[in-house]
């Protein structure tokens, strides 16, 4: 049996993506971005598992791009965390983190240059949604 179409799903990524969906059925959702080049489709069957031990990313060229969708984001109660020049992931990063319904993380970042040490002392923002997160409170 299928459910119909998640509201909660196609909310958030219509936030967090500052866009409409291109499509929408009761077991499928489809965005598509111009600004960043993106095609998202959304198997919202609830047979479909998605895994919340991995991150997505969407890079963006300028902090004020991470400015604007940290308003957006959090305006729609939606971002979970802000970091702002932090060092991840081989690099100085400015960045939010939003979680979609299904427990998908996603961060929207800028890199501000490229380090030697993957992360910071205190850095845990990569780690996985089980895992405890001690930085990153917005």
């Amino acid at each position: 049996m299928q459910r119909a179409t998640s509201p909660k799903s196609v909310s958030f990524y219509s936030t967090l993506l500052d866009s409409k969906p291109a499509k929408v059925r009761s077991d499928y959702a489809l965005f598509i971005t111009d600004e960043p080049g993106m095609e998202l489709a959304l198997d919202l069957r609830d047979a479909v598992q998605p895994t919340t031990d991995a991150h997505y990313g969407i890079f963006v060229e300028t902090t004020d791009d991470v400015e604007r969708a940290i308003e957006r984001l959090s305006s729609a109660g939606l971002a979970s965390s802000i970091e702002r020049e932090d060092i991840c992931c081989y690099a100085n990063q400015t960045k939010v983190w939003a979680i979609d319904p299904d427990g998908r993380r996603w961060e929207v970042y800028a890199v501000h240059e490229d380090t030697e040490e993957r992360d910071a002392e205190d850095t845990t923002c990569c780690a996985s949604a089980s895992e405890e997160r001690t930085c990153c409170v917005a």
